[in-house]
């Protein structure tokens, strides 16, 4: 059975099976880099910096995680911890954390790294690496599992699942 999406406005859209989005085979790359700075200018060339480097992930091919995008224009909306907090929580769901050249600046960053390293997520300093881990590891051309995971999962397409 296909999935459907309410789009824009009021469009439905299919979602078909095969469909990777749909079957979730596409890896979410978080960016961790330097977000905040003594001023405007500064905070938002650290913002661009993590935006190049997410484009980057999205076309090597992979759904990049950008939290300075999703906060950039809330400075002084709401204290710090909640967006560093949010910001934890959306890692804790990733496949991997890139970051960014000058990542070791940011006392955030730093503690973003801490985290996925604690909660077992690859962390990468360079996009080649990145790419060559996953493009090294054998996924299930249905669900995109890591096939050495075992068991398998009994609900993938490939296992007779719907």
């Amino acid at each position: 059975m296909d999935a459907e999406a309410t789009h824009g406005r009021n469009e439905t859209v299919r979602i078909p099976k095969s469909c990777s989005v749909y079957n979730f085979k596409m890896k979410i790359i978080y960016i961790a880099g330097p977000f905040r700075a003594s001023n405007d200018w500064d905070r938002e060339n650290n913002i661009r910096r993590a935006e190049g480097l997410a484009l980057e992930v999205w076309r090597a091919g992979f759904a990049a995680l950008c939290p300075h995008c999703n906060t950039r224009f809330f400075n002084g909306a709401a204290p710090d911890d909640i967006w560093l907090n949010g910001d934890l929580a959306m890692l804790k769901r990733c496949d991997a954390l890139l970051t960014t050249p000058d990542w070791e600046r940011s006392s955030g960053a730093k503690a973003e790294v801490a985290f996925a390293k604690t909660w077992e997520i690859p962390v990468f300093y360079s996009l080649n690496v990145l790419v060559e881990h996953f493009q090294s590891i054998p996924t299930c051309d249905h669900c995109g599992v890591a096939t050495d995971m075992q068991p398998h999962a009994a609900d993938c397409i490939d296992a007779g699942g719907n």
